[in-house]
């Protein structure tokens, strides 16, 4: 999946998000149990899904002026957006065990991490 994702910075960040991923959630599960563990998996995949949707939409968008650039990047990160609000409410709402703090860091290290990708040369 990650081969149709043109920019290899994009796809070097999301390696890193499934690795920040399964570290916290290794680390989840040792100290606090199974749904430690899970909780973390959920927080990071939530991230995960909707950057390569956004990953997708932007790298499928053949633009050729400033104008189109910038719609293809709006569209890009509306669907995005939509995707962790439905996922979020998703998993909060079916999945009682929840441990809150673990999935909210995961979460946001998962953020931080594709963020990094403008580190990443071309």
């Amino acid at each position: 999946m990650l081969l149709r994702i043109d920019s290899k910075p994009m796809r070097t960040a999301m390696r890193w998000q499934i690795y920040a991923t399964a570290g916290l959630g290794l680390l989840a599960g040792l100290f606090i149990g199974v749904h430690g563990a899970v909780s973390a998996v959920l927080g990071g995949i939530i991230n995960q899904v909707a950057d390569l949707a956004y990953a997708m939409l932007v790298s499928g968008s053949r633009v050729r002026t400033a104008a189109n650039t910038l719609r293809a990047l709006f569209r890009a990160e509306a669907a995005r957006i939509i995707l962790i609000v439905l996922q979020m409410g998703w998993v909060l709402t079916t999945y009682k065990a929840v441990v809150h703090p673990v999935f909210f860091i995961t979460f946001a290290v998962s953020v931080v991490v594709f963020r990094m990708a403008i580190l990443v040369k071309e």
